[in-house]
């Protein structure tokens, strides 16, 4: 088992500044019982933040559904605010505190991490992978700040993207979110090429975003099904709470504009709490088009997507390729992905008419401790699909309900015969999991 720097519990710490008493909200927490490929990785992390902008992009929010025609949607240049967390050079130095603001979409806070604002880049093996992440409606780019750095330190440049119109400062019609997820994600795929052969871009030669893979939660994870070329149905492209005047068809399955939207140079996706199934924008026709592996993470009490009738039903109909899906029992639609909540969330909030921690937390498990379970399975689901390594997939070779692993080492700790333990999982601490494979389906 790695060794680990560990902090403090889920809490926030109390550290003391010229004088007054601050919230220290770590986003690095390997806590004594997370399992063995959570543990940072041997790069130090940079950060930095770039800003995009797709032009000439349809303006959902300015259509008007009673005048506008097909060929006279209001259109407009779309930011793209993206944080970039990458592999830094060893002897880098920077500032580890990110800002940023809580679902209230008014108080902003400091959260702390590893990772060292404008830090150099890394060469020693470059060019890496690319990860994109895409967050949840609404939500922001730091949201899964705490895998972000995660992955950059062993070896993934790691861009966060904060989708306009669906973070808790932009939150606005939830049709342009329907739209523009996809959208976004591939774009930002194109700019993240582009800045990797652009001279004087800190990116230049740092990431090979021919080798791309994609996170997504919630609303990510819906937009992640829909470049991995899942299509949505034709009813959901009608909804009238839904996108206006049809713009959503453009996602449908079989439509001309959805056949040509899957990217090659994403080879693999994660999402986190897909949402669609529960509300008919996903059919066993529609999923079957996905063309990448995927692994599902859910909630076994998810009440915003749903289990067995939202994110189990989208694992099962994704029918043309090999997936997984990891589920925490208990656990609602905050498993594993978002941060752990900021001291400062800790509040009522009547505007909101709930406590804003809880939009970060969960009722049963720890936030610090789905973390590190997700690392563990993010980094060896991608490392198995876009670095290659075999020894990787040990990892995700498992009894089906960690429950019913059996714990049996040689005093030498070798495994022994009868030993079907979850790897990378001490004795004791797999519990409440299950990792469950589906082989897709020959054509």
């Amino acid at each position: 088992m790695n060794k680990r720097v560990l902090f403090g519990p889920l809490m926030a710490l109390a550290v003391t500044t010229g004088g007054a008493a601050q919230a220290e909200n770590r986003i690095d927490t390997q806590l004594p019982d997370a399992p063995e490929l959570s543990a940072y990785g041997s790069y130090a992390v940079g950060v930095r933040q770039i800003d995009l902008t797709n032009p000439d992009q349809i303006d959902i929010l300015s259509i008007d559904p009673a005048a506008a025609k097909p060929d006279q949607l209001p259109r407009y240049d779309r930011p793209l605010p993206v944080e970039v967390w990458y592999p830094a050079a060893a002897d880098a130095t920077g500032d580890t505190t990110l800002k940023v603001f809580l679902r209230d979409a008014k108080t902003e806070v400091d959260i702390e991490g590893r990772a060292m604002r404008d830090a150099a880049p890394a060469t020693e093996g470059a060019p890496f992978p690319l990860v994109l992440i895409s967050h949840g409606y609404p939500g922001n780019r730091f949201l899964l700040s705490h895998l972000a750095e995660n992955l950059a330190s062993k070896g993934y440049v790691v861009a966060s993207i904060d989708h306009t119109d669906s973070t808790y400062r932009t939150q606005a019609a939830f049709g342009s979110t329907l739209v523009n997820r996809s959208l976004d994600q591939l774009f930002t795929l194109d700019e993240m090429a582009r800045l990797s052969q652009e001279e004087g871009s800190f990116l230049n030669g740092l990431v090979n975003a021919d080798n791309a893979g994609l996170v997504g939660y919630s609303m990510g994870g819906y937009g992640a099904i829909i470049t991995a070329g899942g299509g949505v149905t034709e009813a959901s492209v009608g909804y009238a709470w839904g996108a206006p005047h049809g713009t959503l068809d453009i996602h449908r399955a079989g439509s001309e504009t959805h056949a040509e939207l899957p990217d090659p140079r994403i080879k693999t996706a994660v999402a986190f709490g897909p949402w669609g199934m529960n509300t008919g924008f996903w059919d066993a026709e529609g999923l079957s088009g996905v063309q990448i592996p995927m692994l599902f993470i859910a909630g076994s009490q998810d009440d915003v997507s749903l289990y067995e009738n939202g994110i189990r039903a989208i694992w099962e109909n994704t029918s043309g390729v090999d997936r997984a899906l990891l589920t925490f029992e208990n656990a609602g639609h905050n498993a594993g992905a978002p941060m752990p909540a900021p001291a400062e969330s800790f509040r009522d909030d009547e505007e909101l008419g709930f406590n804003v921690s809880g939009h970060y937390t969960d009722p049963v498990w720890n936030t610090a401790r789905m973390n590190n379970i997700s690392q563990h399975f993010v980094t060896a689901w991608l490392d198995q699909h876009l670095k290659g390594n075999e020894e990787a997939g040990a990892y995700l070779d498992l009894v089906e309900n960690s429950n019913d692993g059996v714990w049996s080492m040689n005093e030498d700790g070798t495994p022994k015969e009868d030993h079907t333990y979850w790897k990378g999982f001490d004795e004791n601490k797999a519990k409440g999991l299950r990792y469950e494979v589906l082989e897709g389906k020959a054509d």
